[in-house]
């Protein structure tokens, strides 16, 4: 088996303003609603800007010509005002739909790109990541950039629109007090820019730190039955505790941060407003400006203030989708380390002829296998035994191109697997693992994995040949019946029954076999064996043993030790031979064979 490097922890990735831009590619699908919602946006906000003069017009109206009957003004200024007051809250929901549509998009697009991406990593890559990492980007690290890919950006664009609007508008109403509300405009944005940094330091921390916590938990539930069998319930508890008090920790740092922007940005807009109206309400007094120009100036003030806030909060929104964007592109970018050639060559229907040309392999700088030579005829049944840690299970890794090797080649059919398309490789191999692994679907959905498109009587016709169709009919759902998490619902028997007969749908030409009957009781070990040998007739078959009647049956046994082939033969041959088979033999099998000949 391969050891397991320690991981080490990457060094945070720059955030480059970049990666928006990248994000931004995933909405060009989306491109017609974003465009209709941007421009409901920006008729909003072109109507923001008529109400305020409205407004005055309508406090002059009002009030300078009291005790006057003519209120033909007042009714149709108020006309006009309900009027815009319907068209903003039309485009508004026009808005809030179709950018709300794009940004959904976006998300399943990008989270539809990073799976699939991942699924295109090897081992390798799984080896040094956590699952619970992984899950994390994928949900919560894109649900930080759905705002970004939709509203952020029309909010941004809108807002800057808005705000250019008001300052003019707010000149031509009165210069005097526009440059009273202007000078507290450098203050708010270097706040802004100031506090928006640190919100974007501690916004990527509480992501990593969350994604360590739902790693731990996502180890712990995955192992339910080890951390049961342990009474490992507190440990779990207090790691994952633990967990959830760091990053509750960062999070309250990081709320102090937003509470400050908050407060900072109130203080400094509401003061403002507060000297406008001051200072303005003096020019009313002195006859310089009428009160419907005070109401109207005050209004594009708040759309001043609020608009700058408004871009604020988008600017913070932007810092923390830069931080949880760079963990999603940490992924996007990583390069499977399995190149596939430009152009493969075709193998098409195999007869399972393998080769070990000189091959070795190395994995986290130590040599696992060393200078194998041996080639196995189509058809032929090999047996590898070995002490643990001797490479067996990474020897039959090699075949599917789990990894590549560090020196020499592997054939199939005379091509060099790296030749070969992956797809079509590793559709003519089968694998029946030692840890037997069932999806979450039902009995027929897992024995089709390898083969969607197969019939309901191939699928029961290879259940048969699996010794598994009587089991299977006895649940009233019959091939209906969800096998839970992992296959958790059925016994080890029948997982491993359903995992064979999964394989013989499949009709690989070569097999991979690492039995794991030791565990099973007496029945259930006679009903997979069975299904086995049934299994290997007529295929290239690889079978880690564990099981003397398995050796025995082998037309070859390879024995490995120290990543080498040391000695290769039948069964008998070794025996007479003695060394380390004999050795193995004393030491796993003789009890065996002694209860095989008691039964």
């Amino acid at each position: 088996m391969l050891s397991r490097p320690a991981l080490t922890a990457s060094p945070p990735r720059k955030r480059d303003p970049r990666q928006i831009v990248r994000l931004l590619a995933f909405a060009r699908p989306y491109r017609l609603l974003f465009v209709l919602g941007l421009l409901s946006s920006l008729l909003s906000s072109v109507l923001g800007l008529v109400f305020p003069k409205l407004f005055g017009s309508l406090i002059d109206a009002s009030f300078l010509k009291v005790g006057s009957s003519d209120t033909g003004p007042l009714d149709r200024t108020v006309l006009m005002l309900l009027g815009i007051f319907a068209l903003s809250a039309l485009f508004n929901a026009a808005q809030s739909y179709l950018l709300a549509t794009v940004g959904s998009g976006v998300v399943a697009d990008l989270r539809t790109a990073l799976f699939s991406h991942l699924l295109r990593l090897t081992p390798r890559f799984f080896g040094d990541h956590k699952t619970g990492d992984l899950t994390s980007r994928l949900t919560s690290d894109v649900s930080s950039v759905q705002a970004v890919t939709s509203t952020a950006l029309a909010q941004g664009v809108n807002g800057f629109i808005s705000l250019i609007g008001s300052v003019i508008l707010l000149f031509l109403t009165s210069a005097r007090l526009s440059l009273i509300t202007l000078a507290v405009i450098p203050l708010v944005i270097g706040t802004a820019v100031a506090i928006g940094r640190k919100l974007r330091v501690m916004a990527r921390k509480l992501q990593d730190t969350i994604a360590a916590a739902n790693a731990d938990a996502t180890e712990a539930i995955g192992g339910i039955r080890e951390v049961q069998g342990f009474t490992a319930e507190s440990h779990e508890r207090q790691r994952y505790a633990a967990g959830m008090e760091r990053a509750f920790g960062v999070a309250k740092i990081r709320n102090r941060w937003q509470a400050l922007m908050s407060g900072s940005m109130s203080f400094l807009t509401f003061g403002a407003l507060a000297l406008v109206l001051w200072y303005g309400g003096r020019q009313v007094m002195a006859g310089d400006m009428t009160p419907g120009n005070l109401v109207t100036f005050l209004f594009y003030a708040f759309q001043v203030g609020g608009t700058v806030a408004s871009l604020t909060g988008v600017f913070n929104q932007f810092q923390e989708a830069l931080g949880a964007s760079s963990r999603i592109f940490e992924l996007l970018d990583e390069t499977p380390d399995l190149p596939e050639v430009a152009h493969p060559q075709a193998l098409g229907r195999a007869d399972g002829r393998v080769e070990f040309d000189d091959v070795s392999f190395r994995y986290g700088g130590q040599d696992v296998l060393r200078g194998l030579n041996f080639g196995v005829p189509a058809g032929q049944v090999v047996a590898l035994v070995g002490p643990s840690g001797a490479g067996k299970t990474t020897l039959v890794s090699l075949i599917p191109r789990f990894w590549d090797v560090s020196a020499g080649t592997l054939r199939v059919d005379g091509h060099d697997v790296r030749d070969l398309a992956l797809h079509d490789l590793r559709s003519q191999v089968g694998l029946v693992p030692q840890e037997t692994l069932l999806f979450s679907g039902t009995i027929a959905e897992n024995i089709r994995y390898g083969r969607p498109d197969a019939s309901q009587a191939e699928v029961e016709a290879a259940a048969q040949a699996a010794n598994a169709h009587a089991f299977i009919a006895t649940f009233p759902e019959g091939y209906e019946t969800v096998v839970g998490e992992r296959g958790v619902k059925l016994s080890g028997g029948q997982r491993q029954r359903i995992a064979i007969a999964r394989a013989v749908l499949k009709d690989p030409r070569i097999l991979i076999l690492d039995e794991a009957t030791s565990s099973l009781d007496n029945e259930s070990e006679a009903l997979v064996q069975a299904a086995l040998e049934r299994l290997m007739v007529g295929r290239t078959t690889f079978v880690i043993a564990h099981r003397l009647s398995t050796i025995r049956n082998a037309d070859r046994i390879l024995v490995l030790d120290a990543g080498r082939v040391i000695a290769d033969g039948t069964h008998a041959e070794l025996l007479a031979a003695g060394g380390l088979y004999r050795d193995l033999y004393d030491l796993q099998f003789r009890n065996q064979e002694r209860q095989l000949l008691l039964d």
